[in-house]
């Protein structure tokens, strides 16, 4: 039979969250599942912000498109929010809205990059970086960013792996998979890098609202000609719960959303209407929401960390954030025998490391922004479980 598909794309493993999914259980069970598995809020958009859209879908101009780069307004507040987050000046015309933080970083890549040249991508890597590189024929160059109990990446050790192919340093804060949140001085030593040898420094900050300093991250937007080296990622999908809505953001130059811009036309013309709408009512009308479900977020985080201090655990945890855990296992096994057993044995769904890259067998992500802080214990109870099956 011939295949009409790509060498490249066949070259390249499914999507991991649905060979995890694939990994429940059919048969009956005496407790419920804990998925997880992916990370999606364990509530929903708020309720005014439904009825938000409920009211912009009975608009004429709703089902239209709106300009390439996201409507005037919501670049406009984003850059506001950016600005007043970071403490700098960033205007609407640095801002460039997406239909979600996936095309942000696809798009980004394509206009950075092209077959045969190559991105530093720490490692544990976010999967669908990894596979939008491979289908656009770009080299990762991976960097371990797990050393001596550490979970972040250094710049030292990123300066050997740049050549004249080298287009860009992908960064992940706060990281997916690990949920670590790297300091400043980190951020700072790669951005120098990257502008000593000419290159784009790409940070995805989906998980920005979610850290637990509400000082700014990182200072790098304050710096002049900053749009020079520095691209921003960003999503509104986690912190308004608007995951099926796709929409994100790029901030970057004006000069380079112009060459981004002829991306998006042909990929999506732009992010659905609509949900930049719903974007836009979040930012202006829901910081109180907001800042409810982040003090949600940390009392989930803490009820892991305090979870995770039973004595009997031998599993170990190496870094938490607010959406994500990653844990080393005491097994001998690999990472995915271990995470395929711990689905249909203990019934808690979670992914191995090894789908985040080259070197994670001994460890697995827990996407626990899914579940409430009581299910914690429960969580580590399997885990407990699943030691004394294996002796």
């Amino acid at each position: 039979m011939t295949t009409l598909t790509s060498a490249t794309i066949r070259s390249i493993e499914a999507p991991p969250i649905a060979e995890a999914m694939s990994w429940i259980s059919p048969g009956p069970s005496n407790r419920p599942l804990i998925n997880l598995c992916q990370a999606v809020p364990s509530y929903p958009p708020a309720e005014a912000l439904a009825d938000e859209v409920g009211r912009l879908a009975r608009l004429p101009a709703t089902s239209l498109y709106s300009d390439i780069l996201g409507i005037p307004p919501l670049r406009q507040e984003l850059a506001a929010s950016l600005s007043a987050d970071y403490r700098a000046a960033i205007q609407a015309e640095n801002v460039a809205i997406t239909a979600g933080c996936n095309q942000a970083f696809a798009a980004t890549m394509m206009a950075l990059a092209e077959a045969g040249d190559n991105v530093i991508l720490p490692v544990p890597y976010y999967f669908n970086h990894h596979m939008w590189l491979e289908m656009l024929g770009v080299r990762p160059r991976y960097l371990t960013a797990i050393t001596q109990g550490s979970t972040v990446p250094s710049a030292a050790d990123a300066a050997g792996l740049i050549d004249k192919r080298t287009r860009a340093i992908v960064l992940c804060s706060p990281n997916n998979p690990t949920g670590a949140i790297y300091p400043a001085a980190t951020i700072d030593a790669f951005c120098r890098l990257a502008q000593s040898h000419g290159i784009a420094l790409v940070i995805d900050e989906t998980y920005k609202d979610f850290r637990a300093d509400p000082a700014p991250p990182h200072d790098l937007f304050s710096r002049p000609g900053w749009g020079d080296c520095f691209i921003h990622l960003y999503s509104f999908s986690k912190v308004f719960a608007l995951t099926g809505y796709r929409v994100g953001a790029v901030t970057a130059s004006p000069a380079f959303l112009a060459e981004l811009e002829k991306i998006l036309d042909c990929v999506a013309i732009c992010a659905p209407t609509i949900s930049q709408g719903a974007a836009l009512f979040g930012l202006t009308s829901l910081a109180g929401w907001k800042q409810q479900k982040l003090d949600r977020a940390k009392e989930k985080a803490s009820a892991l960390r305090a979870a995770f201090a039973h004595p009997a655990l031998s599993y170990r945890l190496l870094s938490v954030g607010a959406f994500f855990a990653y844990i080393s296992h005491p097994f001998g096994e690999d990472a995915k025998t271990v995470a395929r057993r711990l689905a249909q044995k203990h019934d808690l769904l979670a992914l191995p490391g090894s789908m985040f890259g080259p070197g994670q067998e001994r460890h697995l992500r827990l996407a626990f922004a899914n579940v409430e802080a009581e299910v914690m214990p429960d969580v580590v109870a399997r885990l407990i479980e699943s030691q004394e099956v294996r002796s």
